[in-house]
């Protein structure tokens, strides 16, 4: 295959010295910015593992309290 102008622009730099293009390039270029649409398999585990509570058990625990009355009377 023959090379694209870029390419031999590039290697030009190179030869005399110049920085490499592609080291200019940031992190973002190396990165894998996909985002995930699918949950991994460690998710689906966890999630089996530490299920999300009923909804019987979230109303109990959120409106439940405890209240002592003690009676003075009593001796």
């Amino acid at each position: 295959m023959t090379k694209s102008k870029a390419k031999k622009r590039r290697d030009k730099l190179v030869r005399e010295g110049y920085r490499d293009p592609g080291e200019n390039r940031g992190i973002y270029a190396l990165g894998d910015l996909r985002t995930r649409k699918c949950k991994t398999k460690h998710e689906k585990q966890y999630q089996n593992k530490y299920g999300e509570l009923s909804a019987i058990d979230k109303n109990q625990m959120d409106d439940s309290y405890f209240c002592a009355f003690t009676d003075a009377n009593i001796a």
